[in-house]
Parts: C-alpha cells; sequence; structure tokens
C-alpha cells in the first residue's frame, strides 16, 4: 500500500540542546533521518530491508529553513512526504513542529538509488510500488 505521509513523534533529549536552551541547527538534519526512516518502515521496505535487497539512498543533497526553536523535552511532530525526483533519485519532504503546531524547521533531502557498489541504479518495481 502506497505510503503518502508519514507522522512521527519525537522529543528533544537534553543532549541534542545548546548553552541557550534550543536545539543544535544540525539535529534537525538527523530529524529528518528519523523521519525518511518512518517513511520507509511505513511503506514496507524498512531501509534495512533495502539494503538487503541491493538499494541505498545516499544523500546528496538537502536544505533546511529553521523557523522556531524547540527546547529540551518538548514533544516534535515530523511530517515527511516522499516522491521520485528524475530517474534514480528520492526526494523527502519533512517538516518539523510542536505537537501545538508551532514551526521548527522544514526542508528537504534528495537521495541517489544505488547499488552496493554506489552505481545509481532505476528504482527496482517494490520501491516504485512502494511510493504508489
Amino acid at each position: 500500500m502506497p505510503t503518502e505521509q508519514s507522522t512521527t513523534l519525537l522529543r528533544v533529549r537534553y543532549s541534542e540542546t545548546d548553552q541557550m536552551g534550543g536545539f543544535y541547527n544540525s539535529r534537525a538534519l538527523e530529524w529528518f533521518e528519523v523521519g525518511r526512516t518512518d517513511w520507509l518502515r511505513q511503506a514496507g521496505i524498512p531501509y534495512a530491508e533495502m539494503e538487503l535487497r541491493g538499494a541505498m539512498l545516499p544523500l546528496i543533497e538537502a536544505h533546511v529553513q529553521f523557523k522556531g526553536r524547540a527546547r529540551y523535552d518538548d514533544e516534535l511532530v515530523l511530517t515527511t512526504n516522499a516522491e521520485m525526483s528524475g530517474k534514480a533519485r528520492m526526494r523527502f519532504e519533512i517538516t518539523i513542529a510542536h505537537s501545538s503546531g508551532k514551526a521548527v524547521a522544514s526542508g528537504y533531502t534528495v537521495h541517489a538509488i544505488v547499488n552496493p557498489e554506489g552505481r545509481p541504479i532505476r528504482p527496482p518495481q517494490w520501491l516504485t510500488e512502494a511510493m504508489g
């Protein structure tokens, strides 16, 4: 069954904050990974299984727009959408917001679809079926 969007709940851990009380800016990309991994799992293709089936998704582009703060123990909602981007790429759009709806960050990551040797491949049928 195609997954159009996934939603993931995440709490800001103390180690993800800085002395100013907000989250480290680099954490946004780590949270994007959480959303991306959950999207794949909900689509029925956990990333570990993808690798076993011979497809990998190295990051080739990322963009983050910071919109607000998140502090220790805040509950965040990650909303992730995915689409094919060209012949051998996937693009994940991610928004991060407080459970109240207040925006924290948004952006996207683009991933090549490659074989274990790192060569680009067309998306396998099982991947395109999962994406709809």
